[in-house]
């Protein structure tokens, strides 16, 4: 019998051991940022569009193919005519030739090829950019909705305390049927909450687990992460001075602009003549051998490159025009995010400071009176409606903070508030 009992918690130890192994540990932003830049096939497809303009510049910077001929003339197949041999007066050529590039043409191809890799470096940054916004504001709605189903289980088990201390009073005679009715009626409210929260949260990870390509199980994923806010922000100058610094489309609009004066100066070299030299040996007869060569040079008669200069001239003052507008976004972007994070600091400040001590002292004392016989149960709900929406306020302004500091991270172009 002890063997047998020993055995049976031997393996329930085991058991235990290796649900823990199996159970993932919760995932903080680092981790999903990481995943994220791993397994997101948006971004994955992202690269690949680097990797074809890289492919771009091996096309671009590729010579001209050089051109070989053979020819075999004056046969005579026919009969009759003065006696010779069908071949004695073959005449045979072999000529090659080659098309001399002039102005750099293969250089600005390869400088134009190279300068839009860097452009498709730039706006793959800013896909990123963009994507980790909508990452990142997943995985604050996820603390947010953690947070939110804690509190309205706090709420939940205070209530239930409630109920067992009232429905103690009622069979002492202290309160009426009514009253007892009327608290396990408001408990379906609290029963509401939890679950409202529970489909919240699961939403969020839903939401998260897709930005990750992660099939992993909603009950066995769970990420963690301070739910709080920072009192103290940097100006909004500095903001603006980083925003312009980092900011990716802002980048790739003045990189457009170089590309478009390297594309204009390939349109002027395009038009420009390119001649094509040559060298033919041959026999013919009665000559017998011969070696020649030749230049052959297109004649510029009519430019038949204007349009593509003017084009690609116009094409420089319409990026500029690109720029201006991108660096007025970065700067609207970065005092829309800033306005909106100074002001959710301004209304959580007083929550932190007074409203969340307060509103559990009155329901804690009010609690107490109406325990005692000295409130009214009307006053008790009155006051636990009141701690259940200052708390859930407080929540909700916090999650408000995260996301509009990750609204401010997407305005300059990199994390500077965590």
């Amino acid at each position: 019998m002890q063997k047998l009992r020993w055995l049976c918690c031997t393996l329930l130890l085991l058991t235990s051991v290796d649900v823990v192994a199996q159970t993932p540990s919760p995932m903080t932003w680092d981790q999903v940022r990481h995943r994220f830049e791993q397994n997101n096939p948006t971004l994955m497809a992202g690269q690949l569009s680097i990797d074809e303009s890289k492919a771009q510049e091996i096309t671009a910077y590729l010579r001209p193919n050089p051109s070989a001929s053979f020819v075999a003339d004056q046969f005579n197949p026919f009969p009759g005519g003065p006696s010779h041999s069908c071949c004695g007066d073959l005449l045979t050529v072999a000529s090659f030739s080659y098309l001399h590039e002039r102005e750099r043409k293969r250089e600005l191809r390869l400088e134009s090829a190279q300068k839009g890799t860097a452009i498709a470096v730039s706006t793959q940054a800013d896909l990123t950019r963009t994507l980790l916004f909508s990452l990142r504001s997943a995985f604050v709605s996820t603390l947010q909705a953690k947070a939110v189903l804690q509190l309205a289980k706090d709420n939940l088990a205070y209530y239930d305390h409630v109920l067992d201390i009232s429905t103690t009073r009622y069979k002492a005679g202290d309160i009426a049927q009514i009253d007892l009715d009327r608290l396990e009626l408001q408990r379906v409210q609290y029963e509401s909450d939890v679950e409202t929260a529970d489909v919240n949260l699961r939403t969020a990870k839903i939401t998260l687990l897709t930005l990750l390509n992660d099939r992993t199980p909603i009950d066995k994923y769970d990420v963690t992460g301070p739910f709080d806010f920072s009192e103290q922000l940097m100006s909004q100058d500095e903001f603006r001075k980083i925003a312009v610094d980092n900011r990716p489309d802002l980048k790739a609009a003045l990189q457009a602009i170089d590309k478009a004066h390297t594309d204009h100066k390939l349109a002027v070299a395009n038009g420009s003549t390119d001649p094509t030299f040559g060298v033919d040996a041959g026999r013919n007869p009665p000559i017998d051998q011969y070696v020649g060569f030749s230049v052959s040079i297109p004649l510029r008669l009519f430019d038949r490159n204007q349009g593509e200069k003017l084009r690609t001239q116009l094409d420089v003052a319409r990026n500029e025009r690109l720029r201006d507008a991108a660096e007025a976004q970065v700067f609207g972007d970065v005092d829309s995010g800033y306005a909106t994070l100074d002001s959710t600091v301004k209304l959580l400040q007083p929550y932190k400071a007074k409203y969340l001590k307060q509103s559990t002292r009155v329901r804690d004392t009010i609690f107490f009176s109406y325990r005692n016989g000295g409130a009214s149960l009307l006053d008790f709900l009155n006051a636990e409606s009141d701690y259940r929406a200052v708390q859930l306020n407080y929540v909700n302004l916090v999650g408000s903070y995260l996301t509009a500091a990750a609204q401010l991270n997407l305005a300059v172009g990199r994390e500077v508030i965590q």
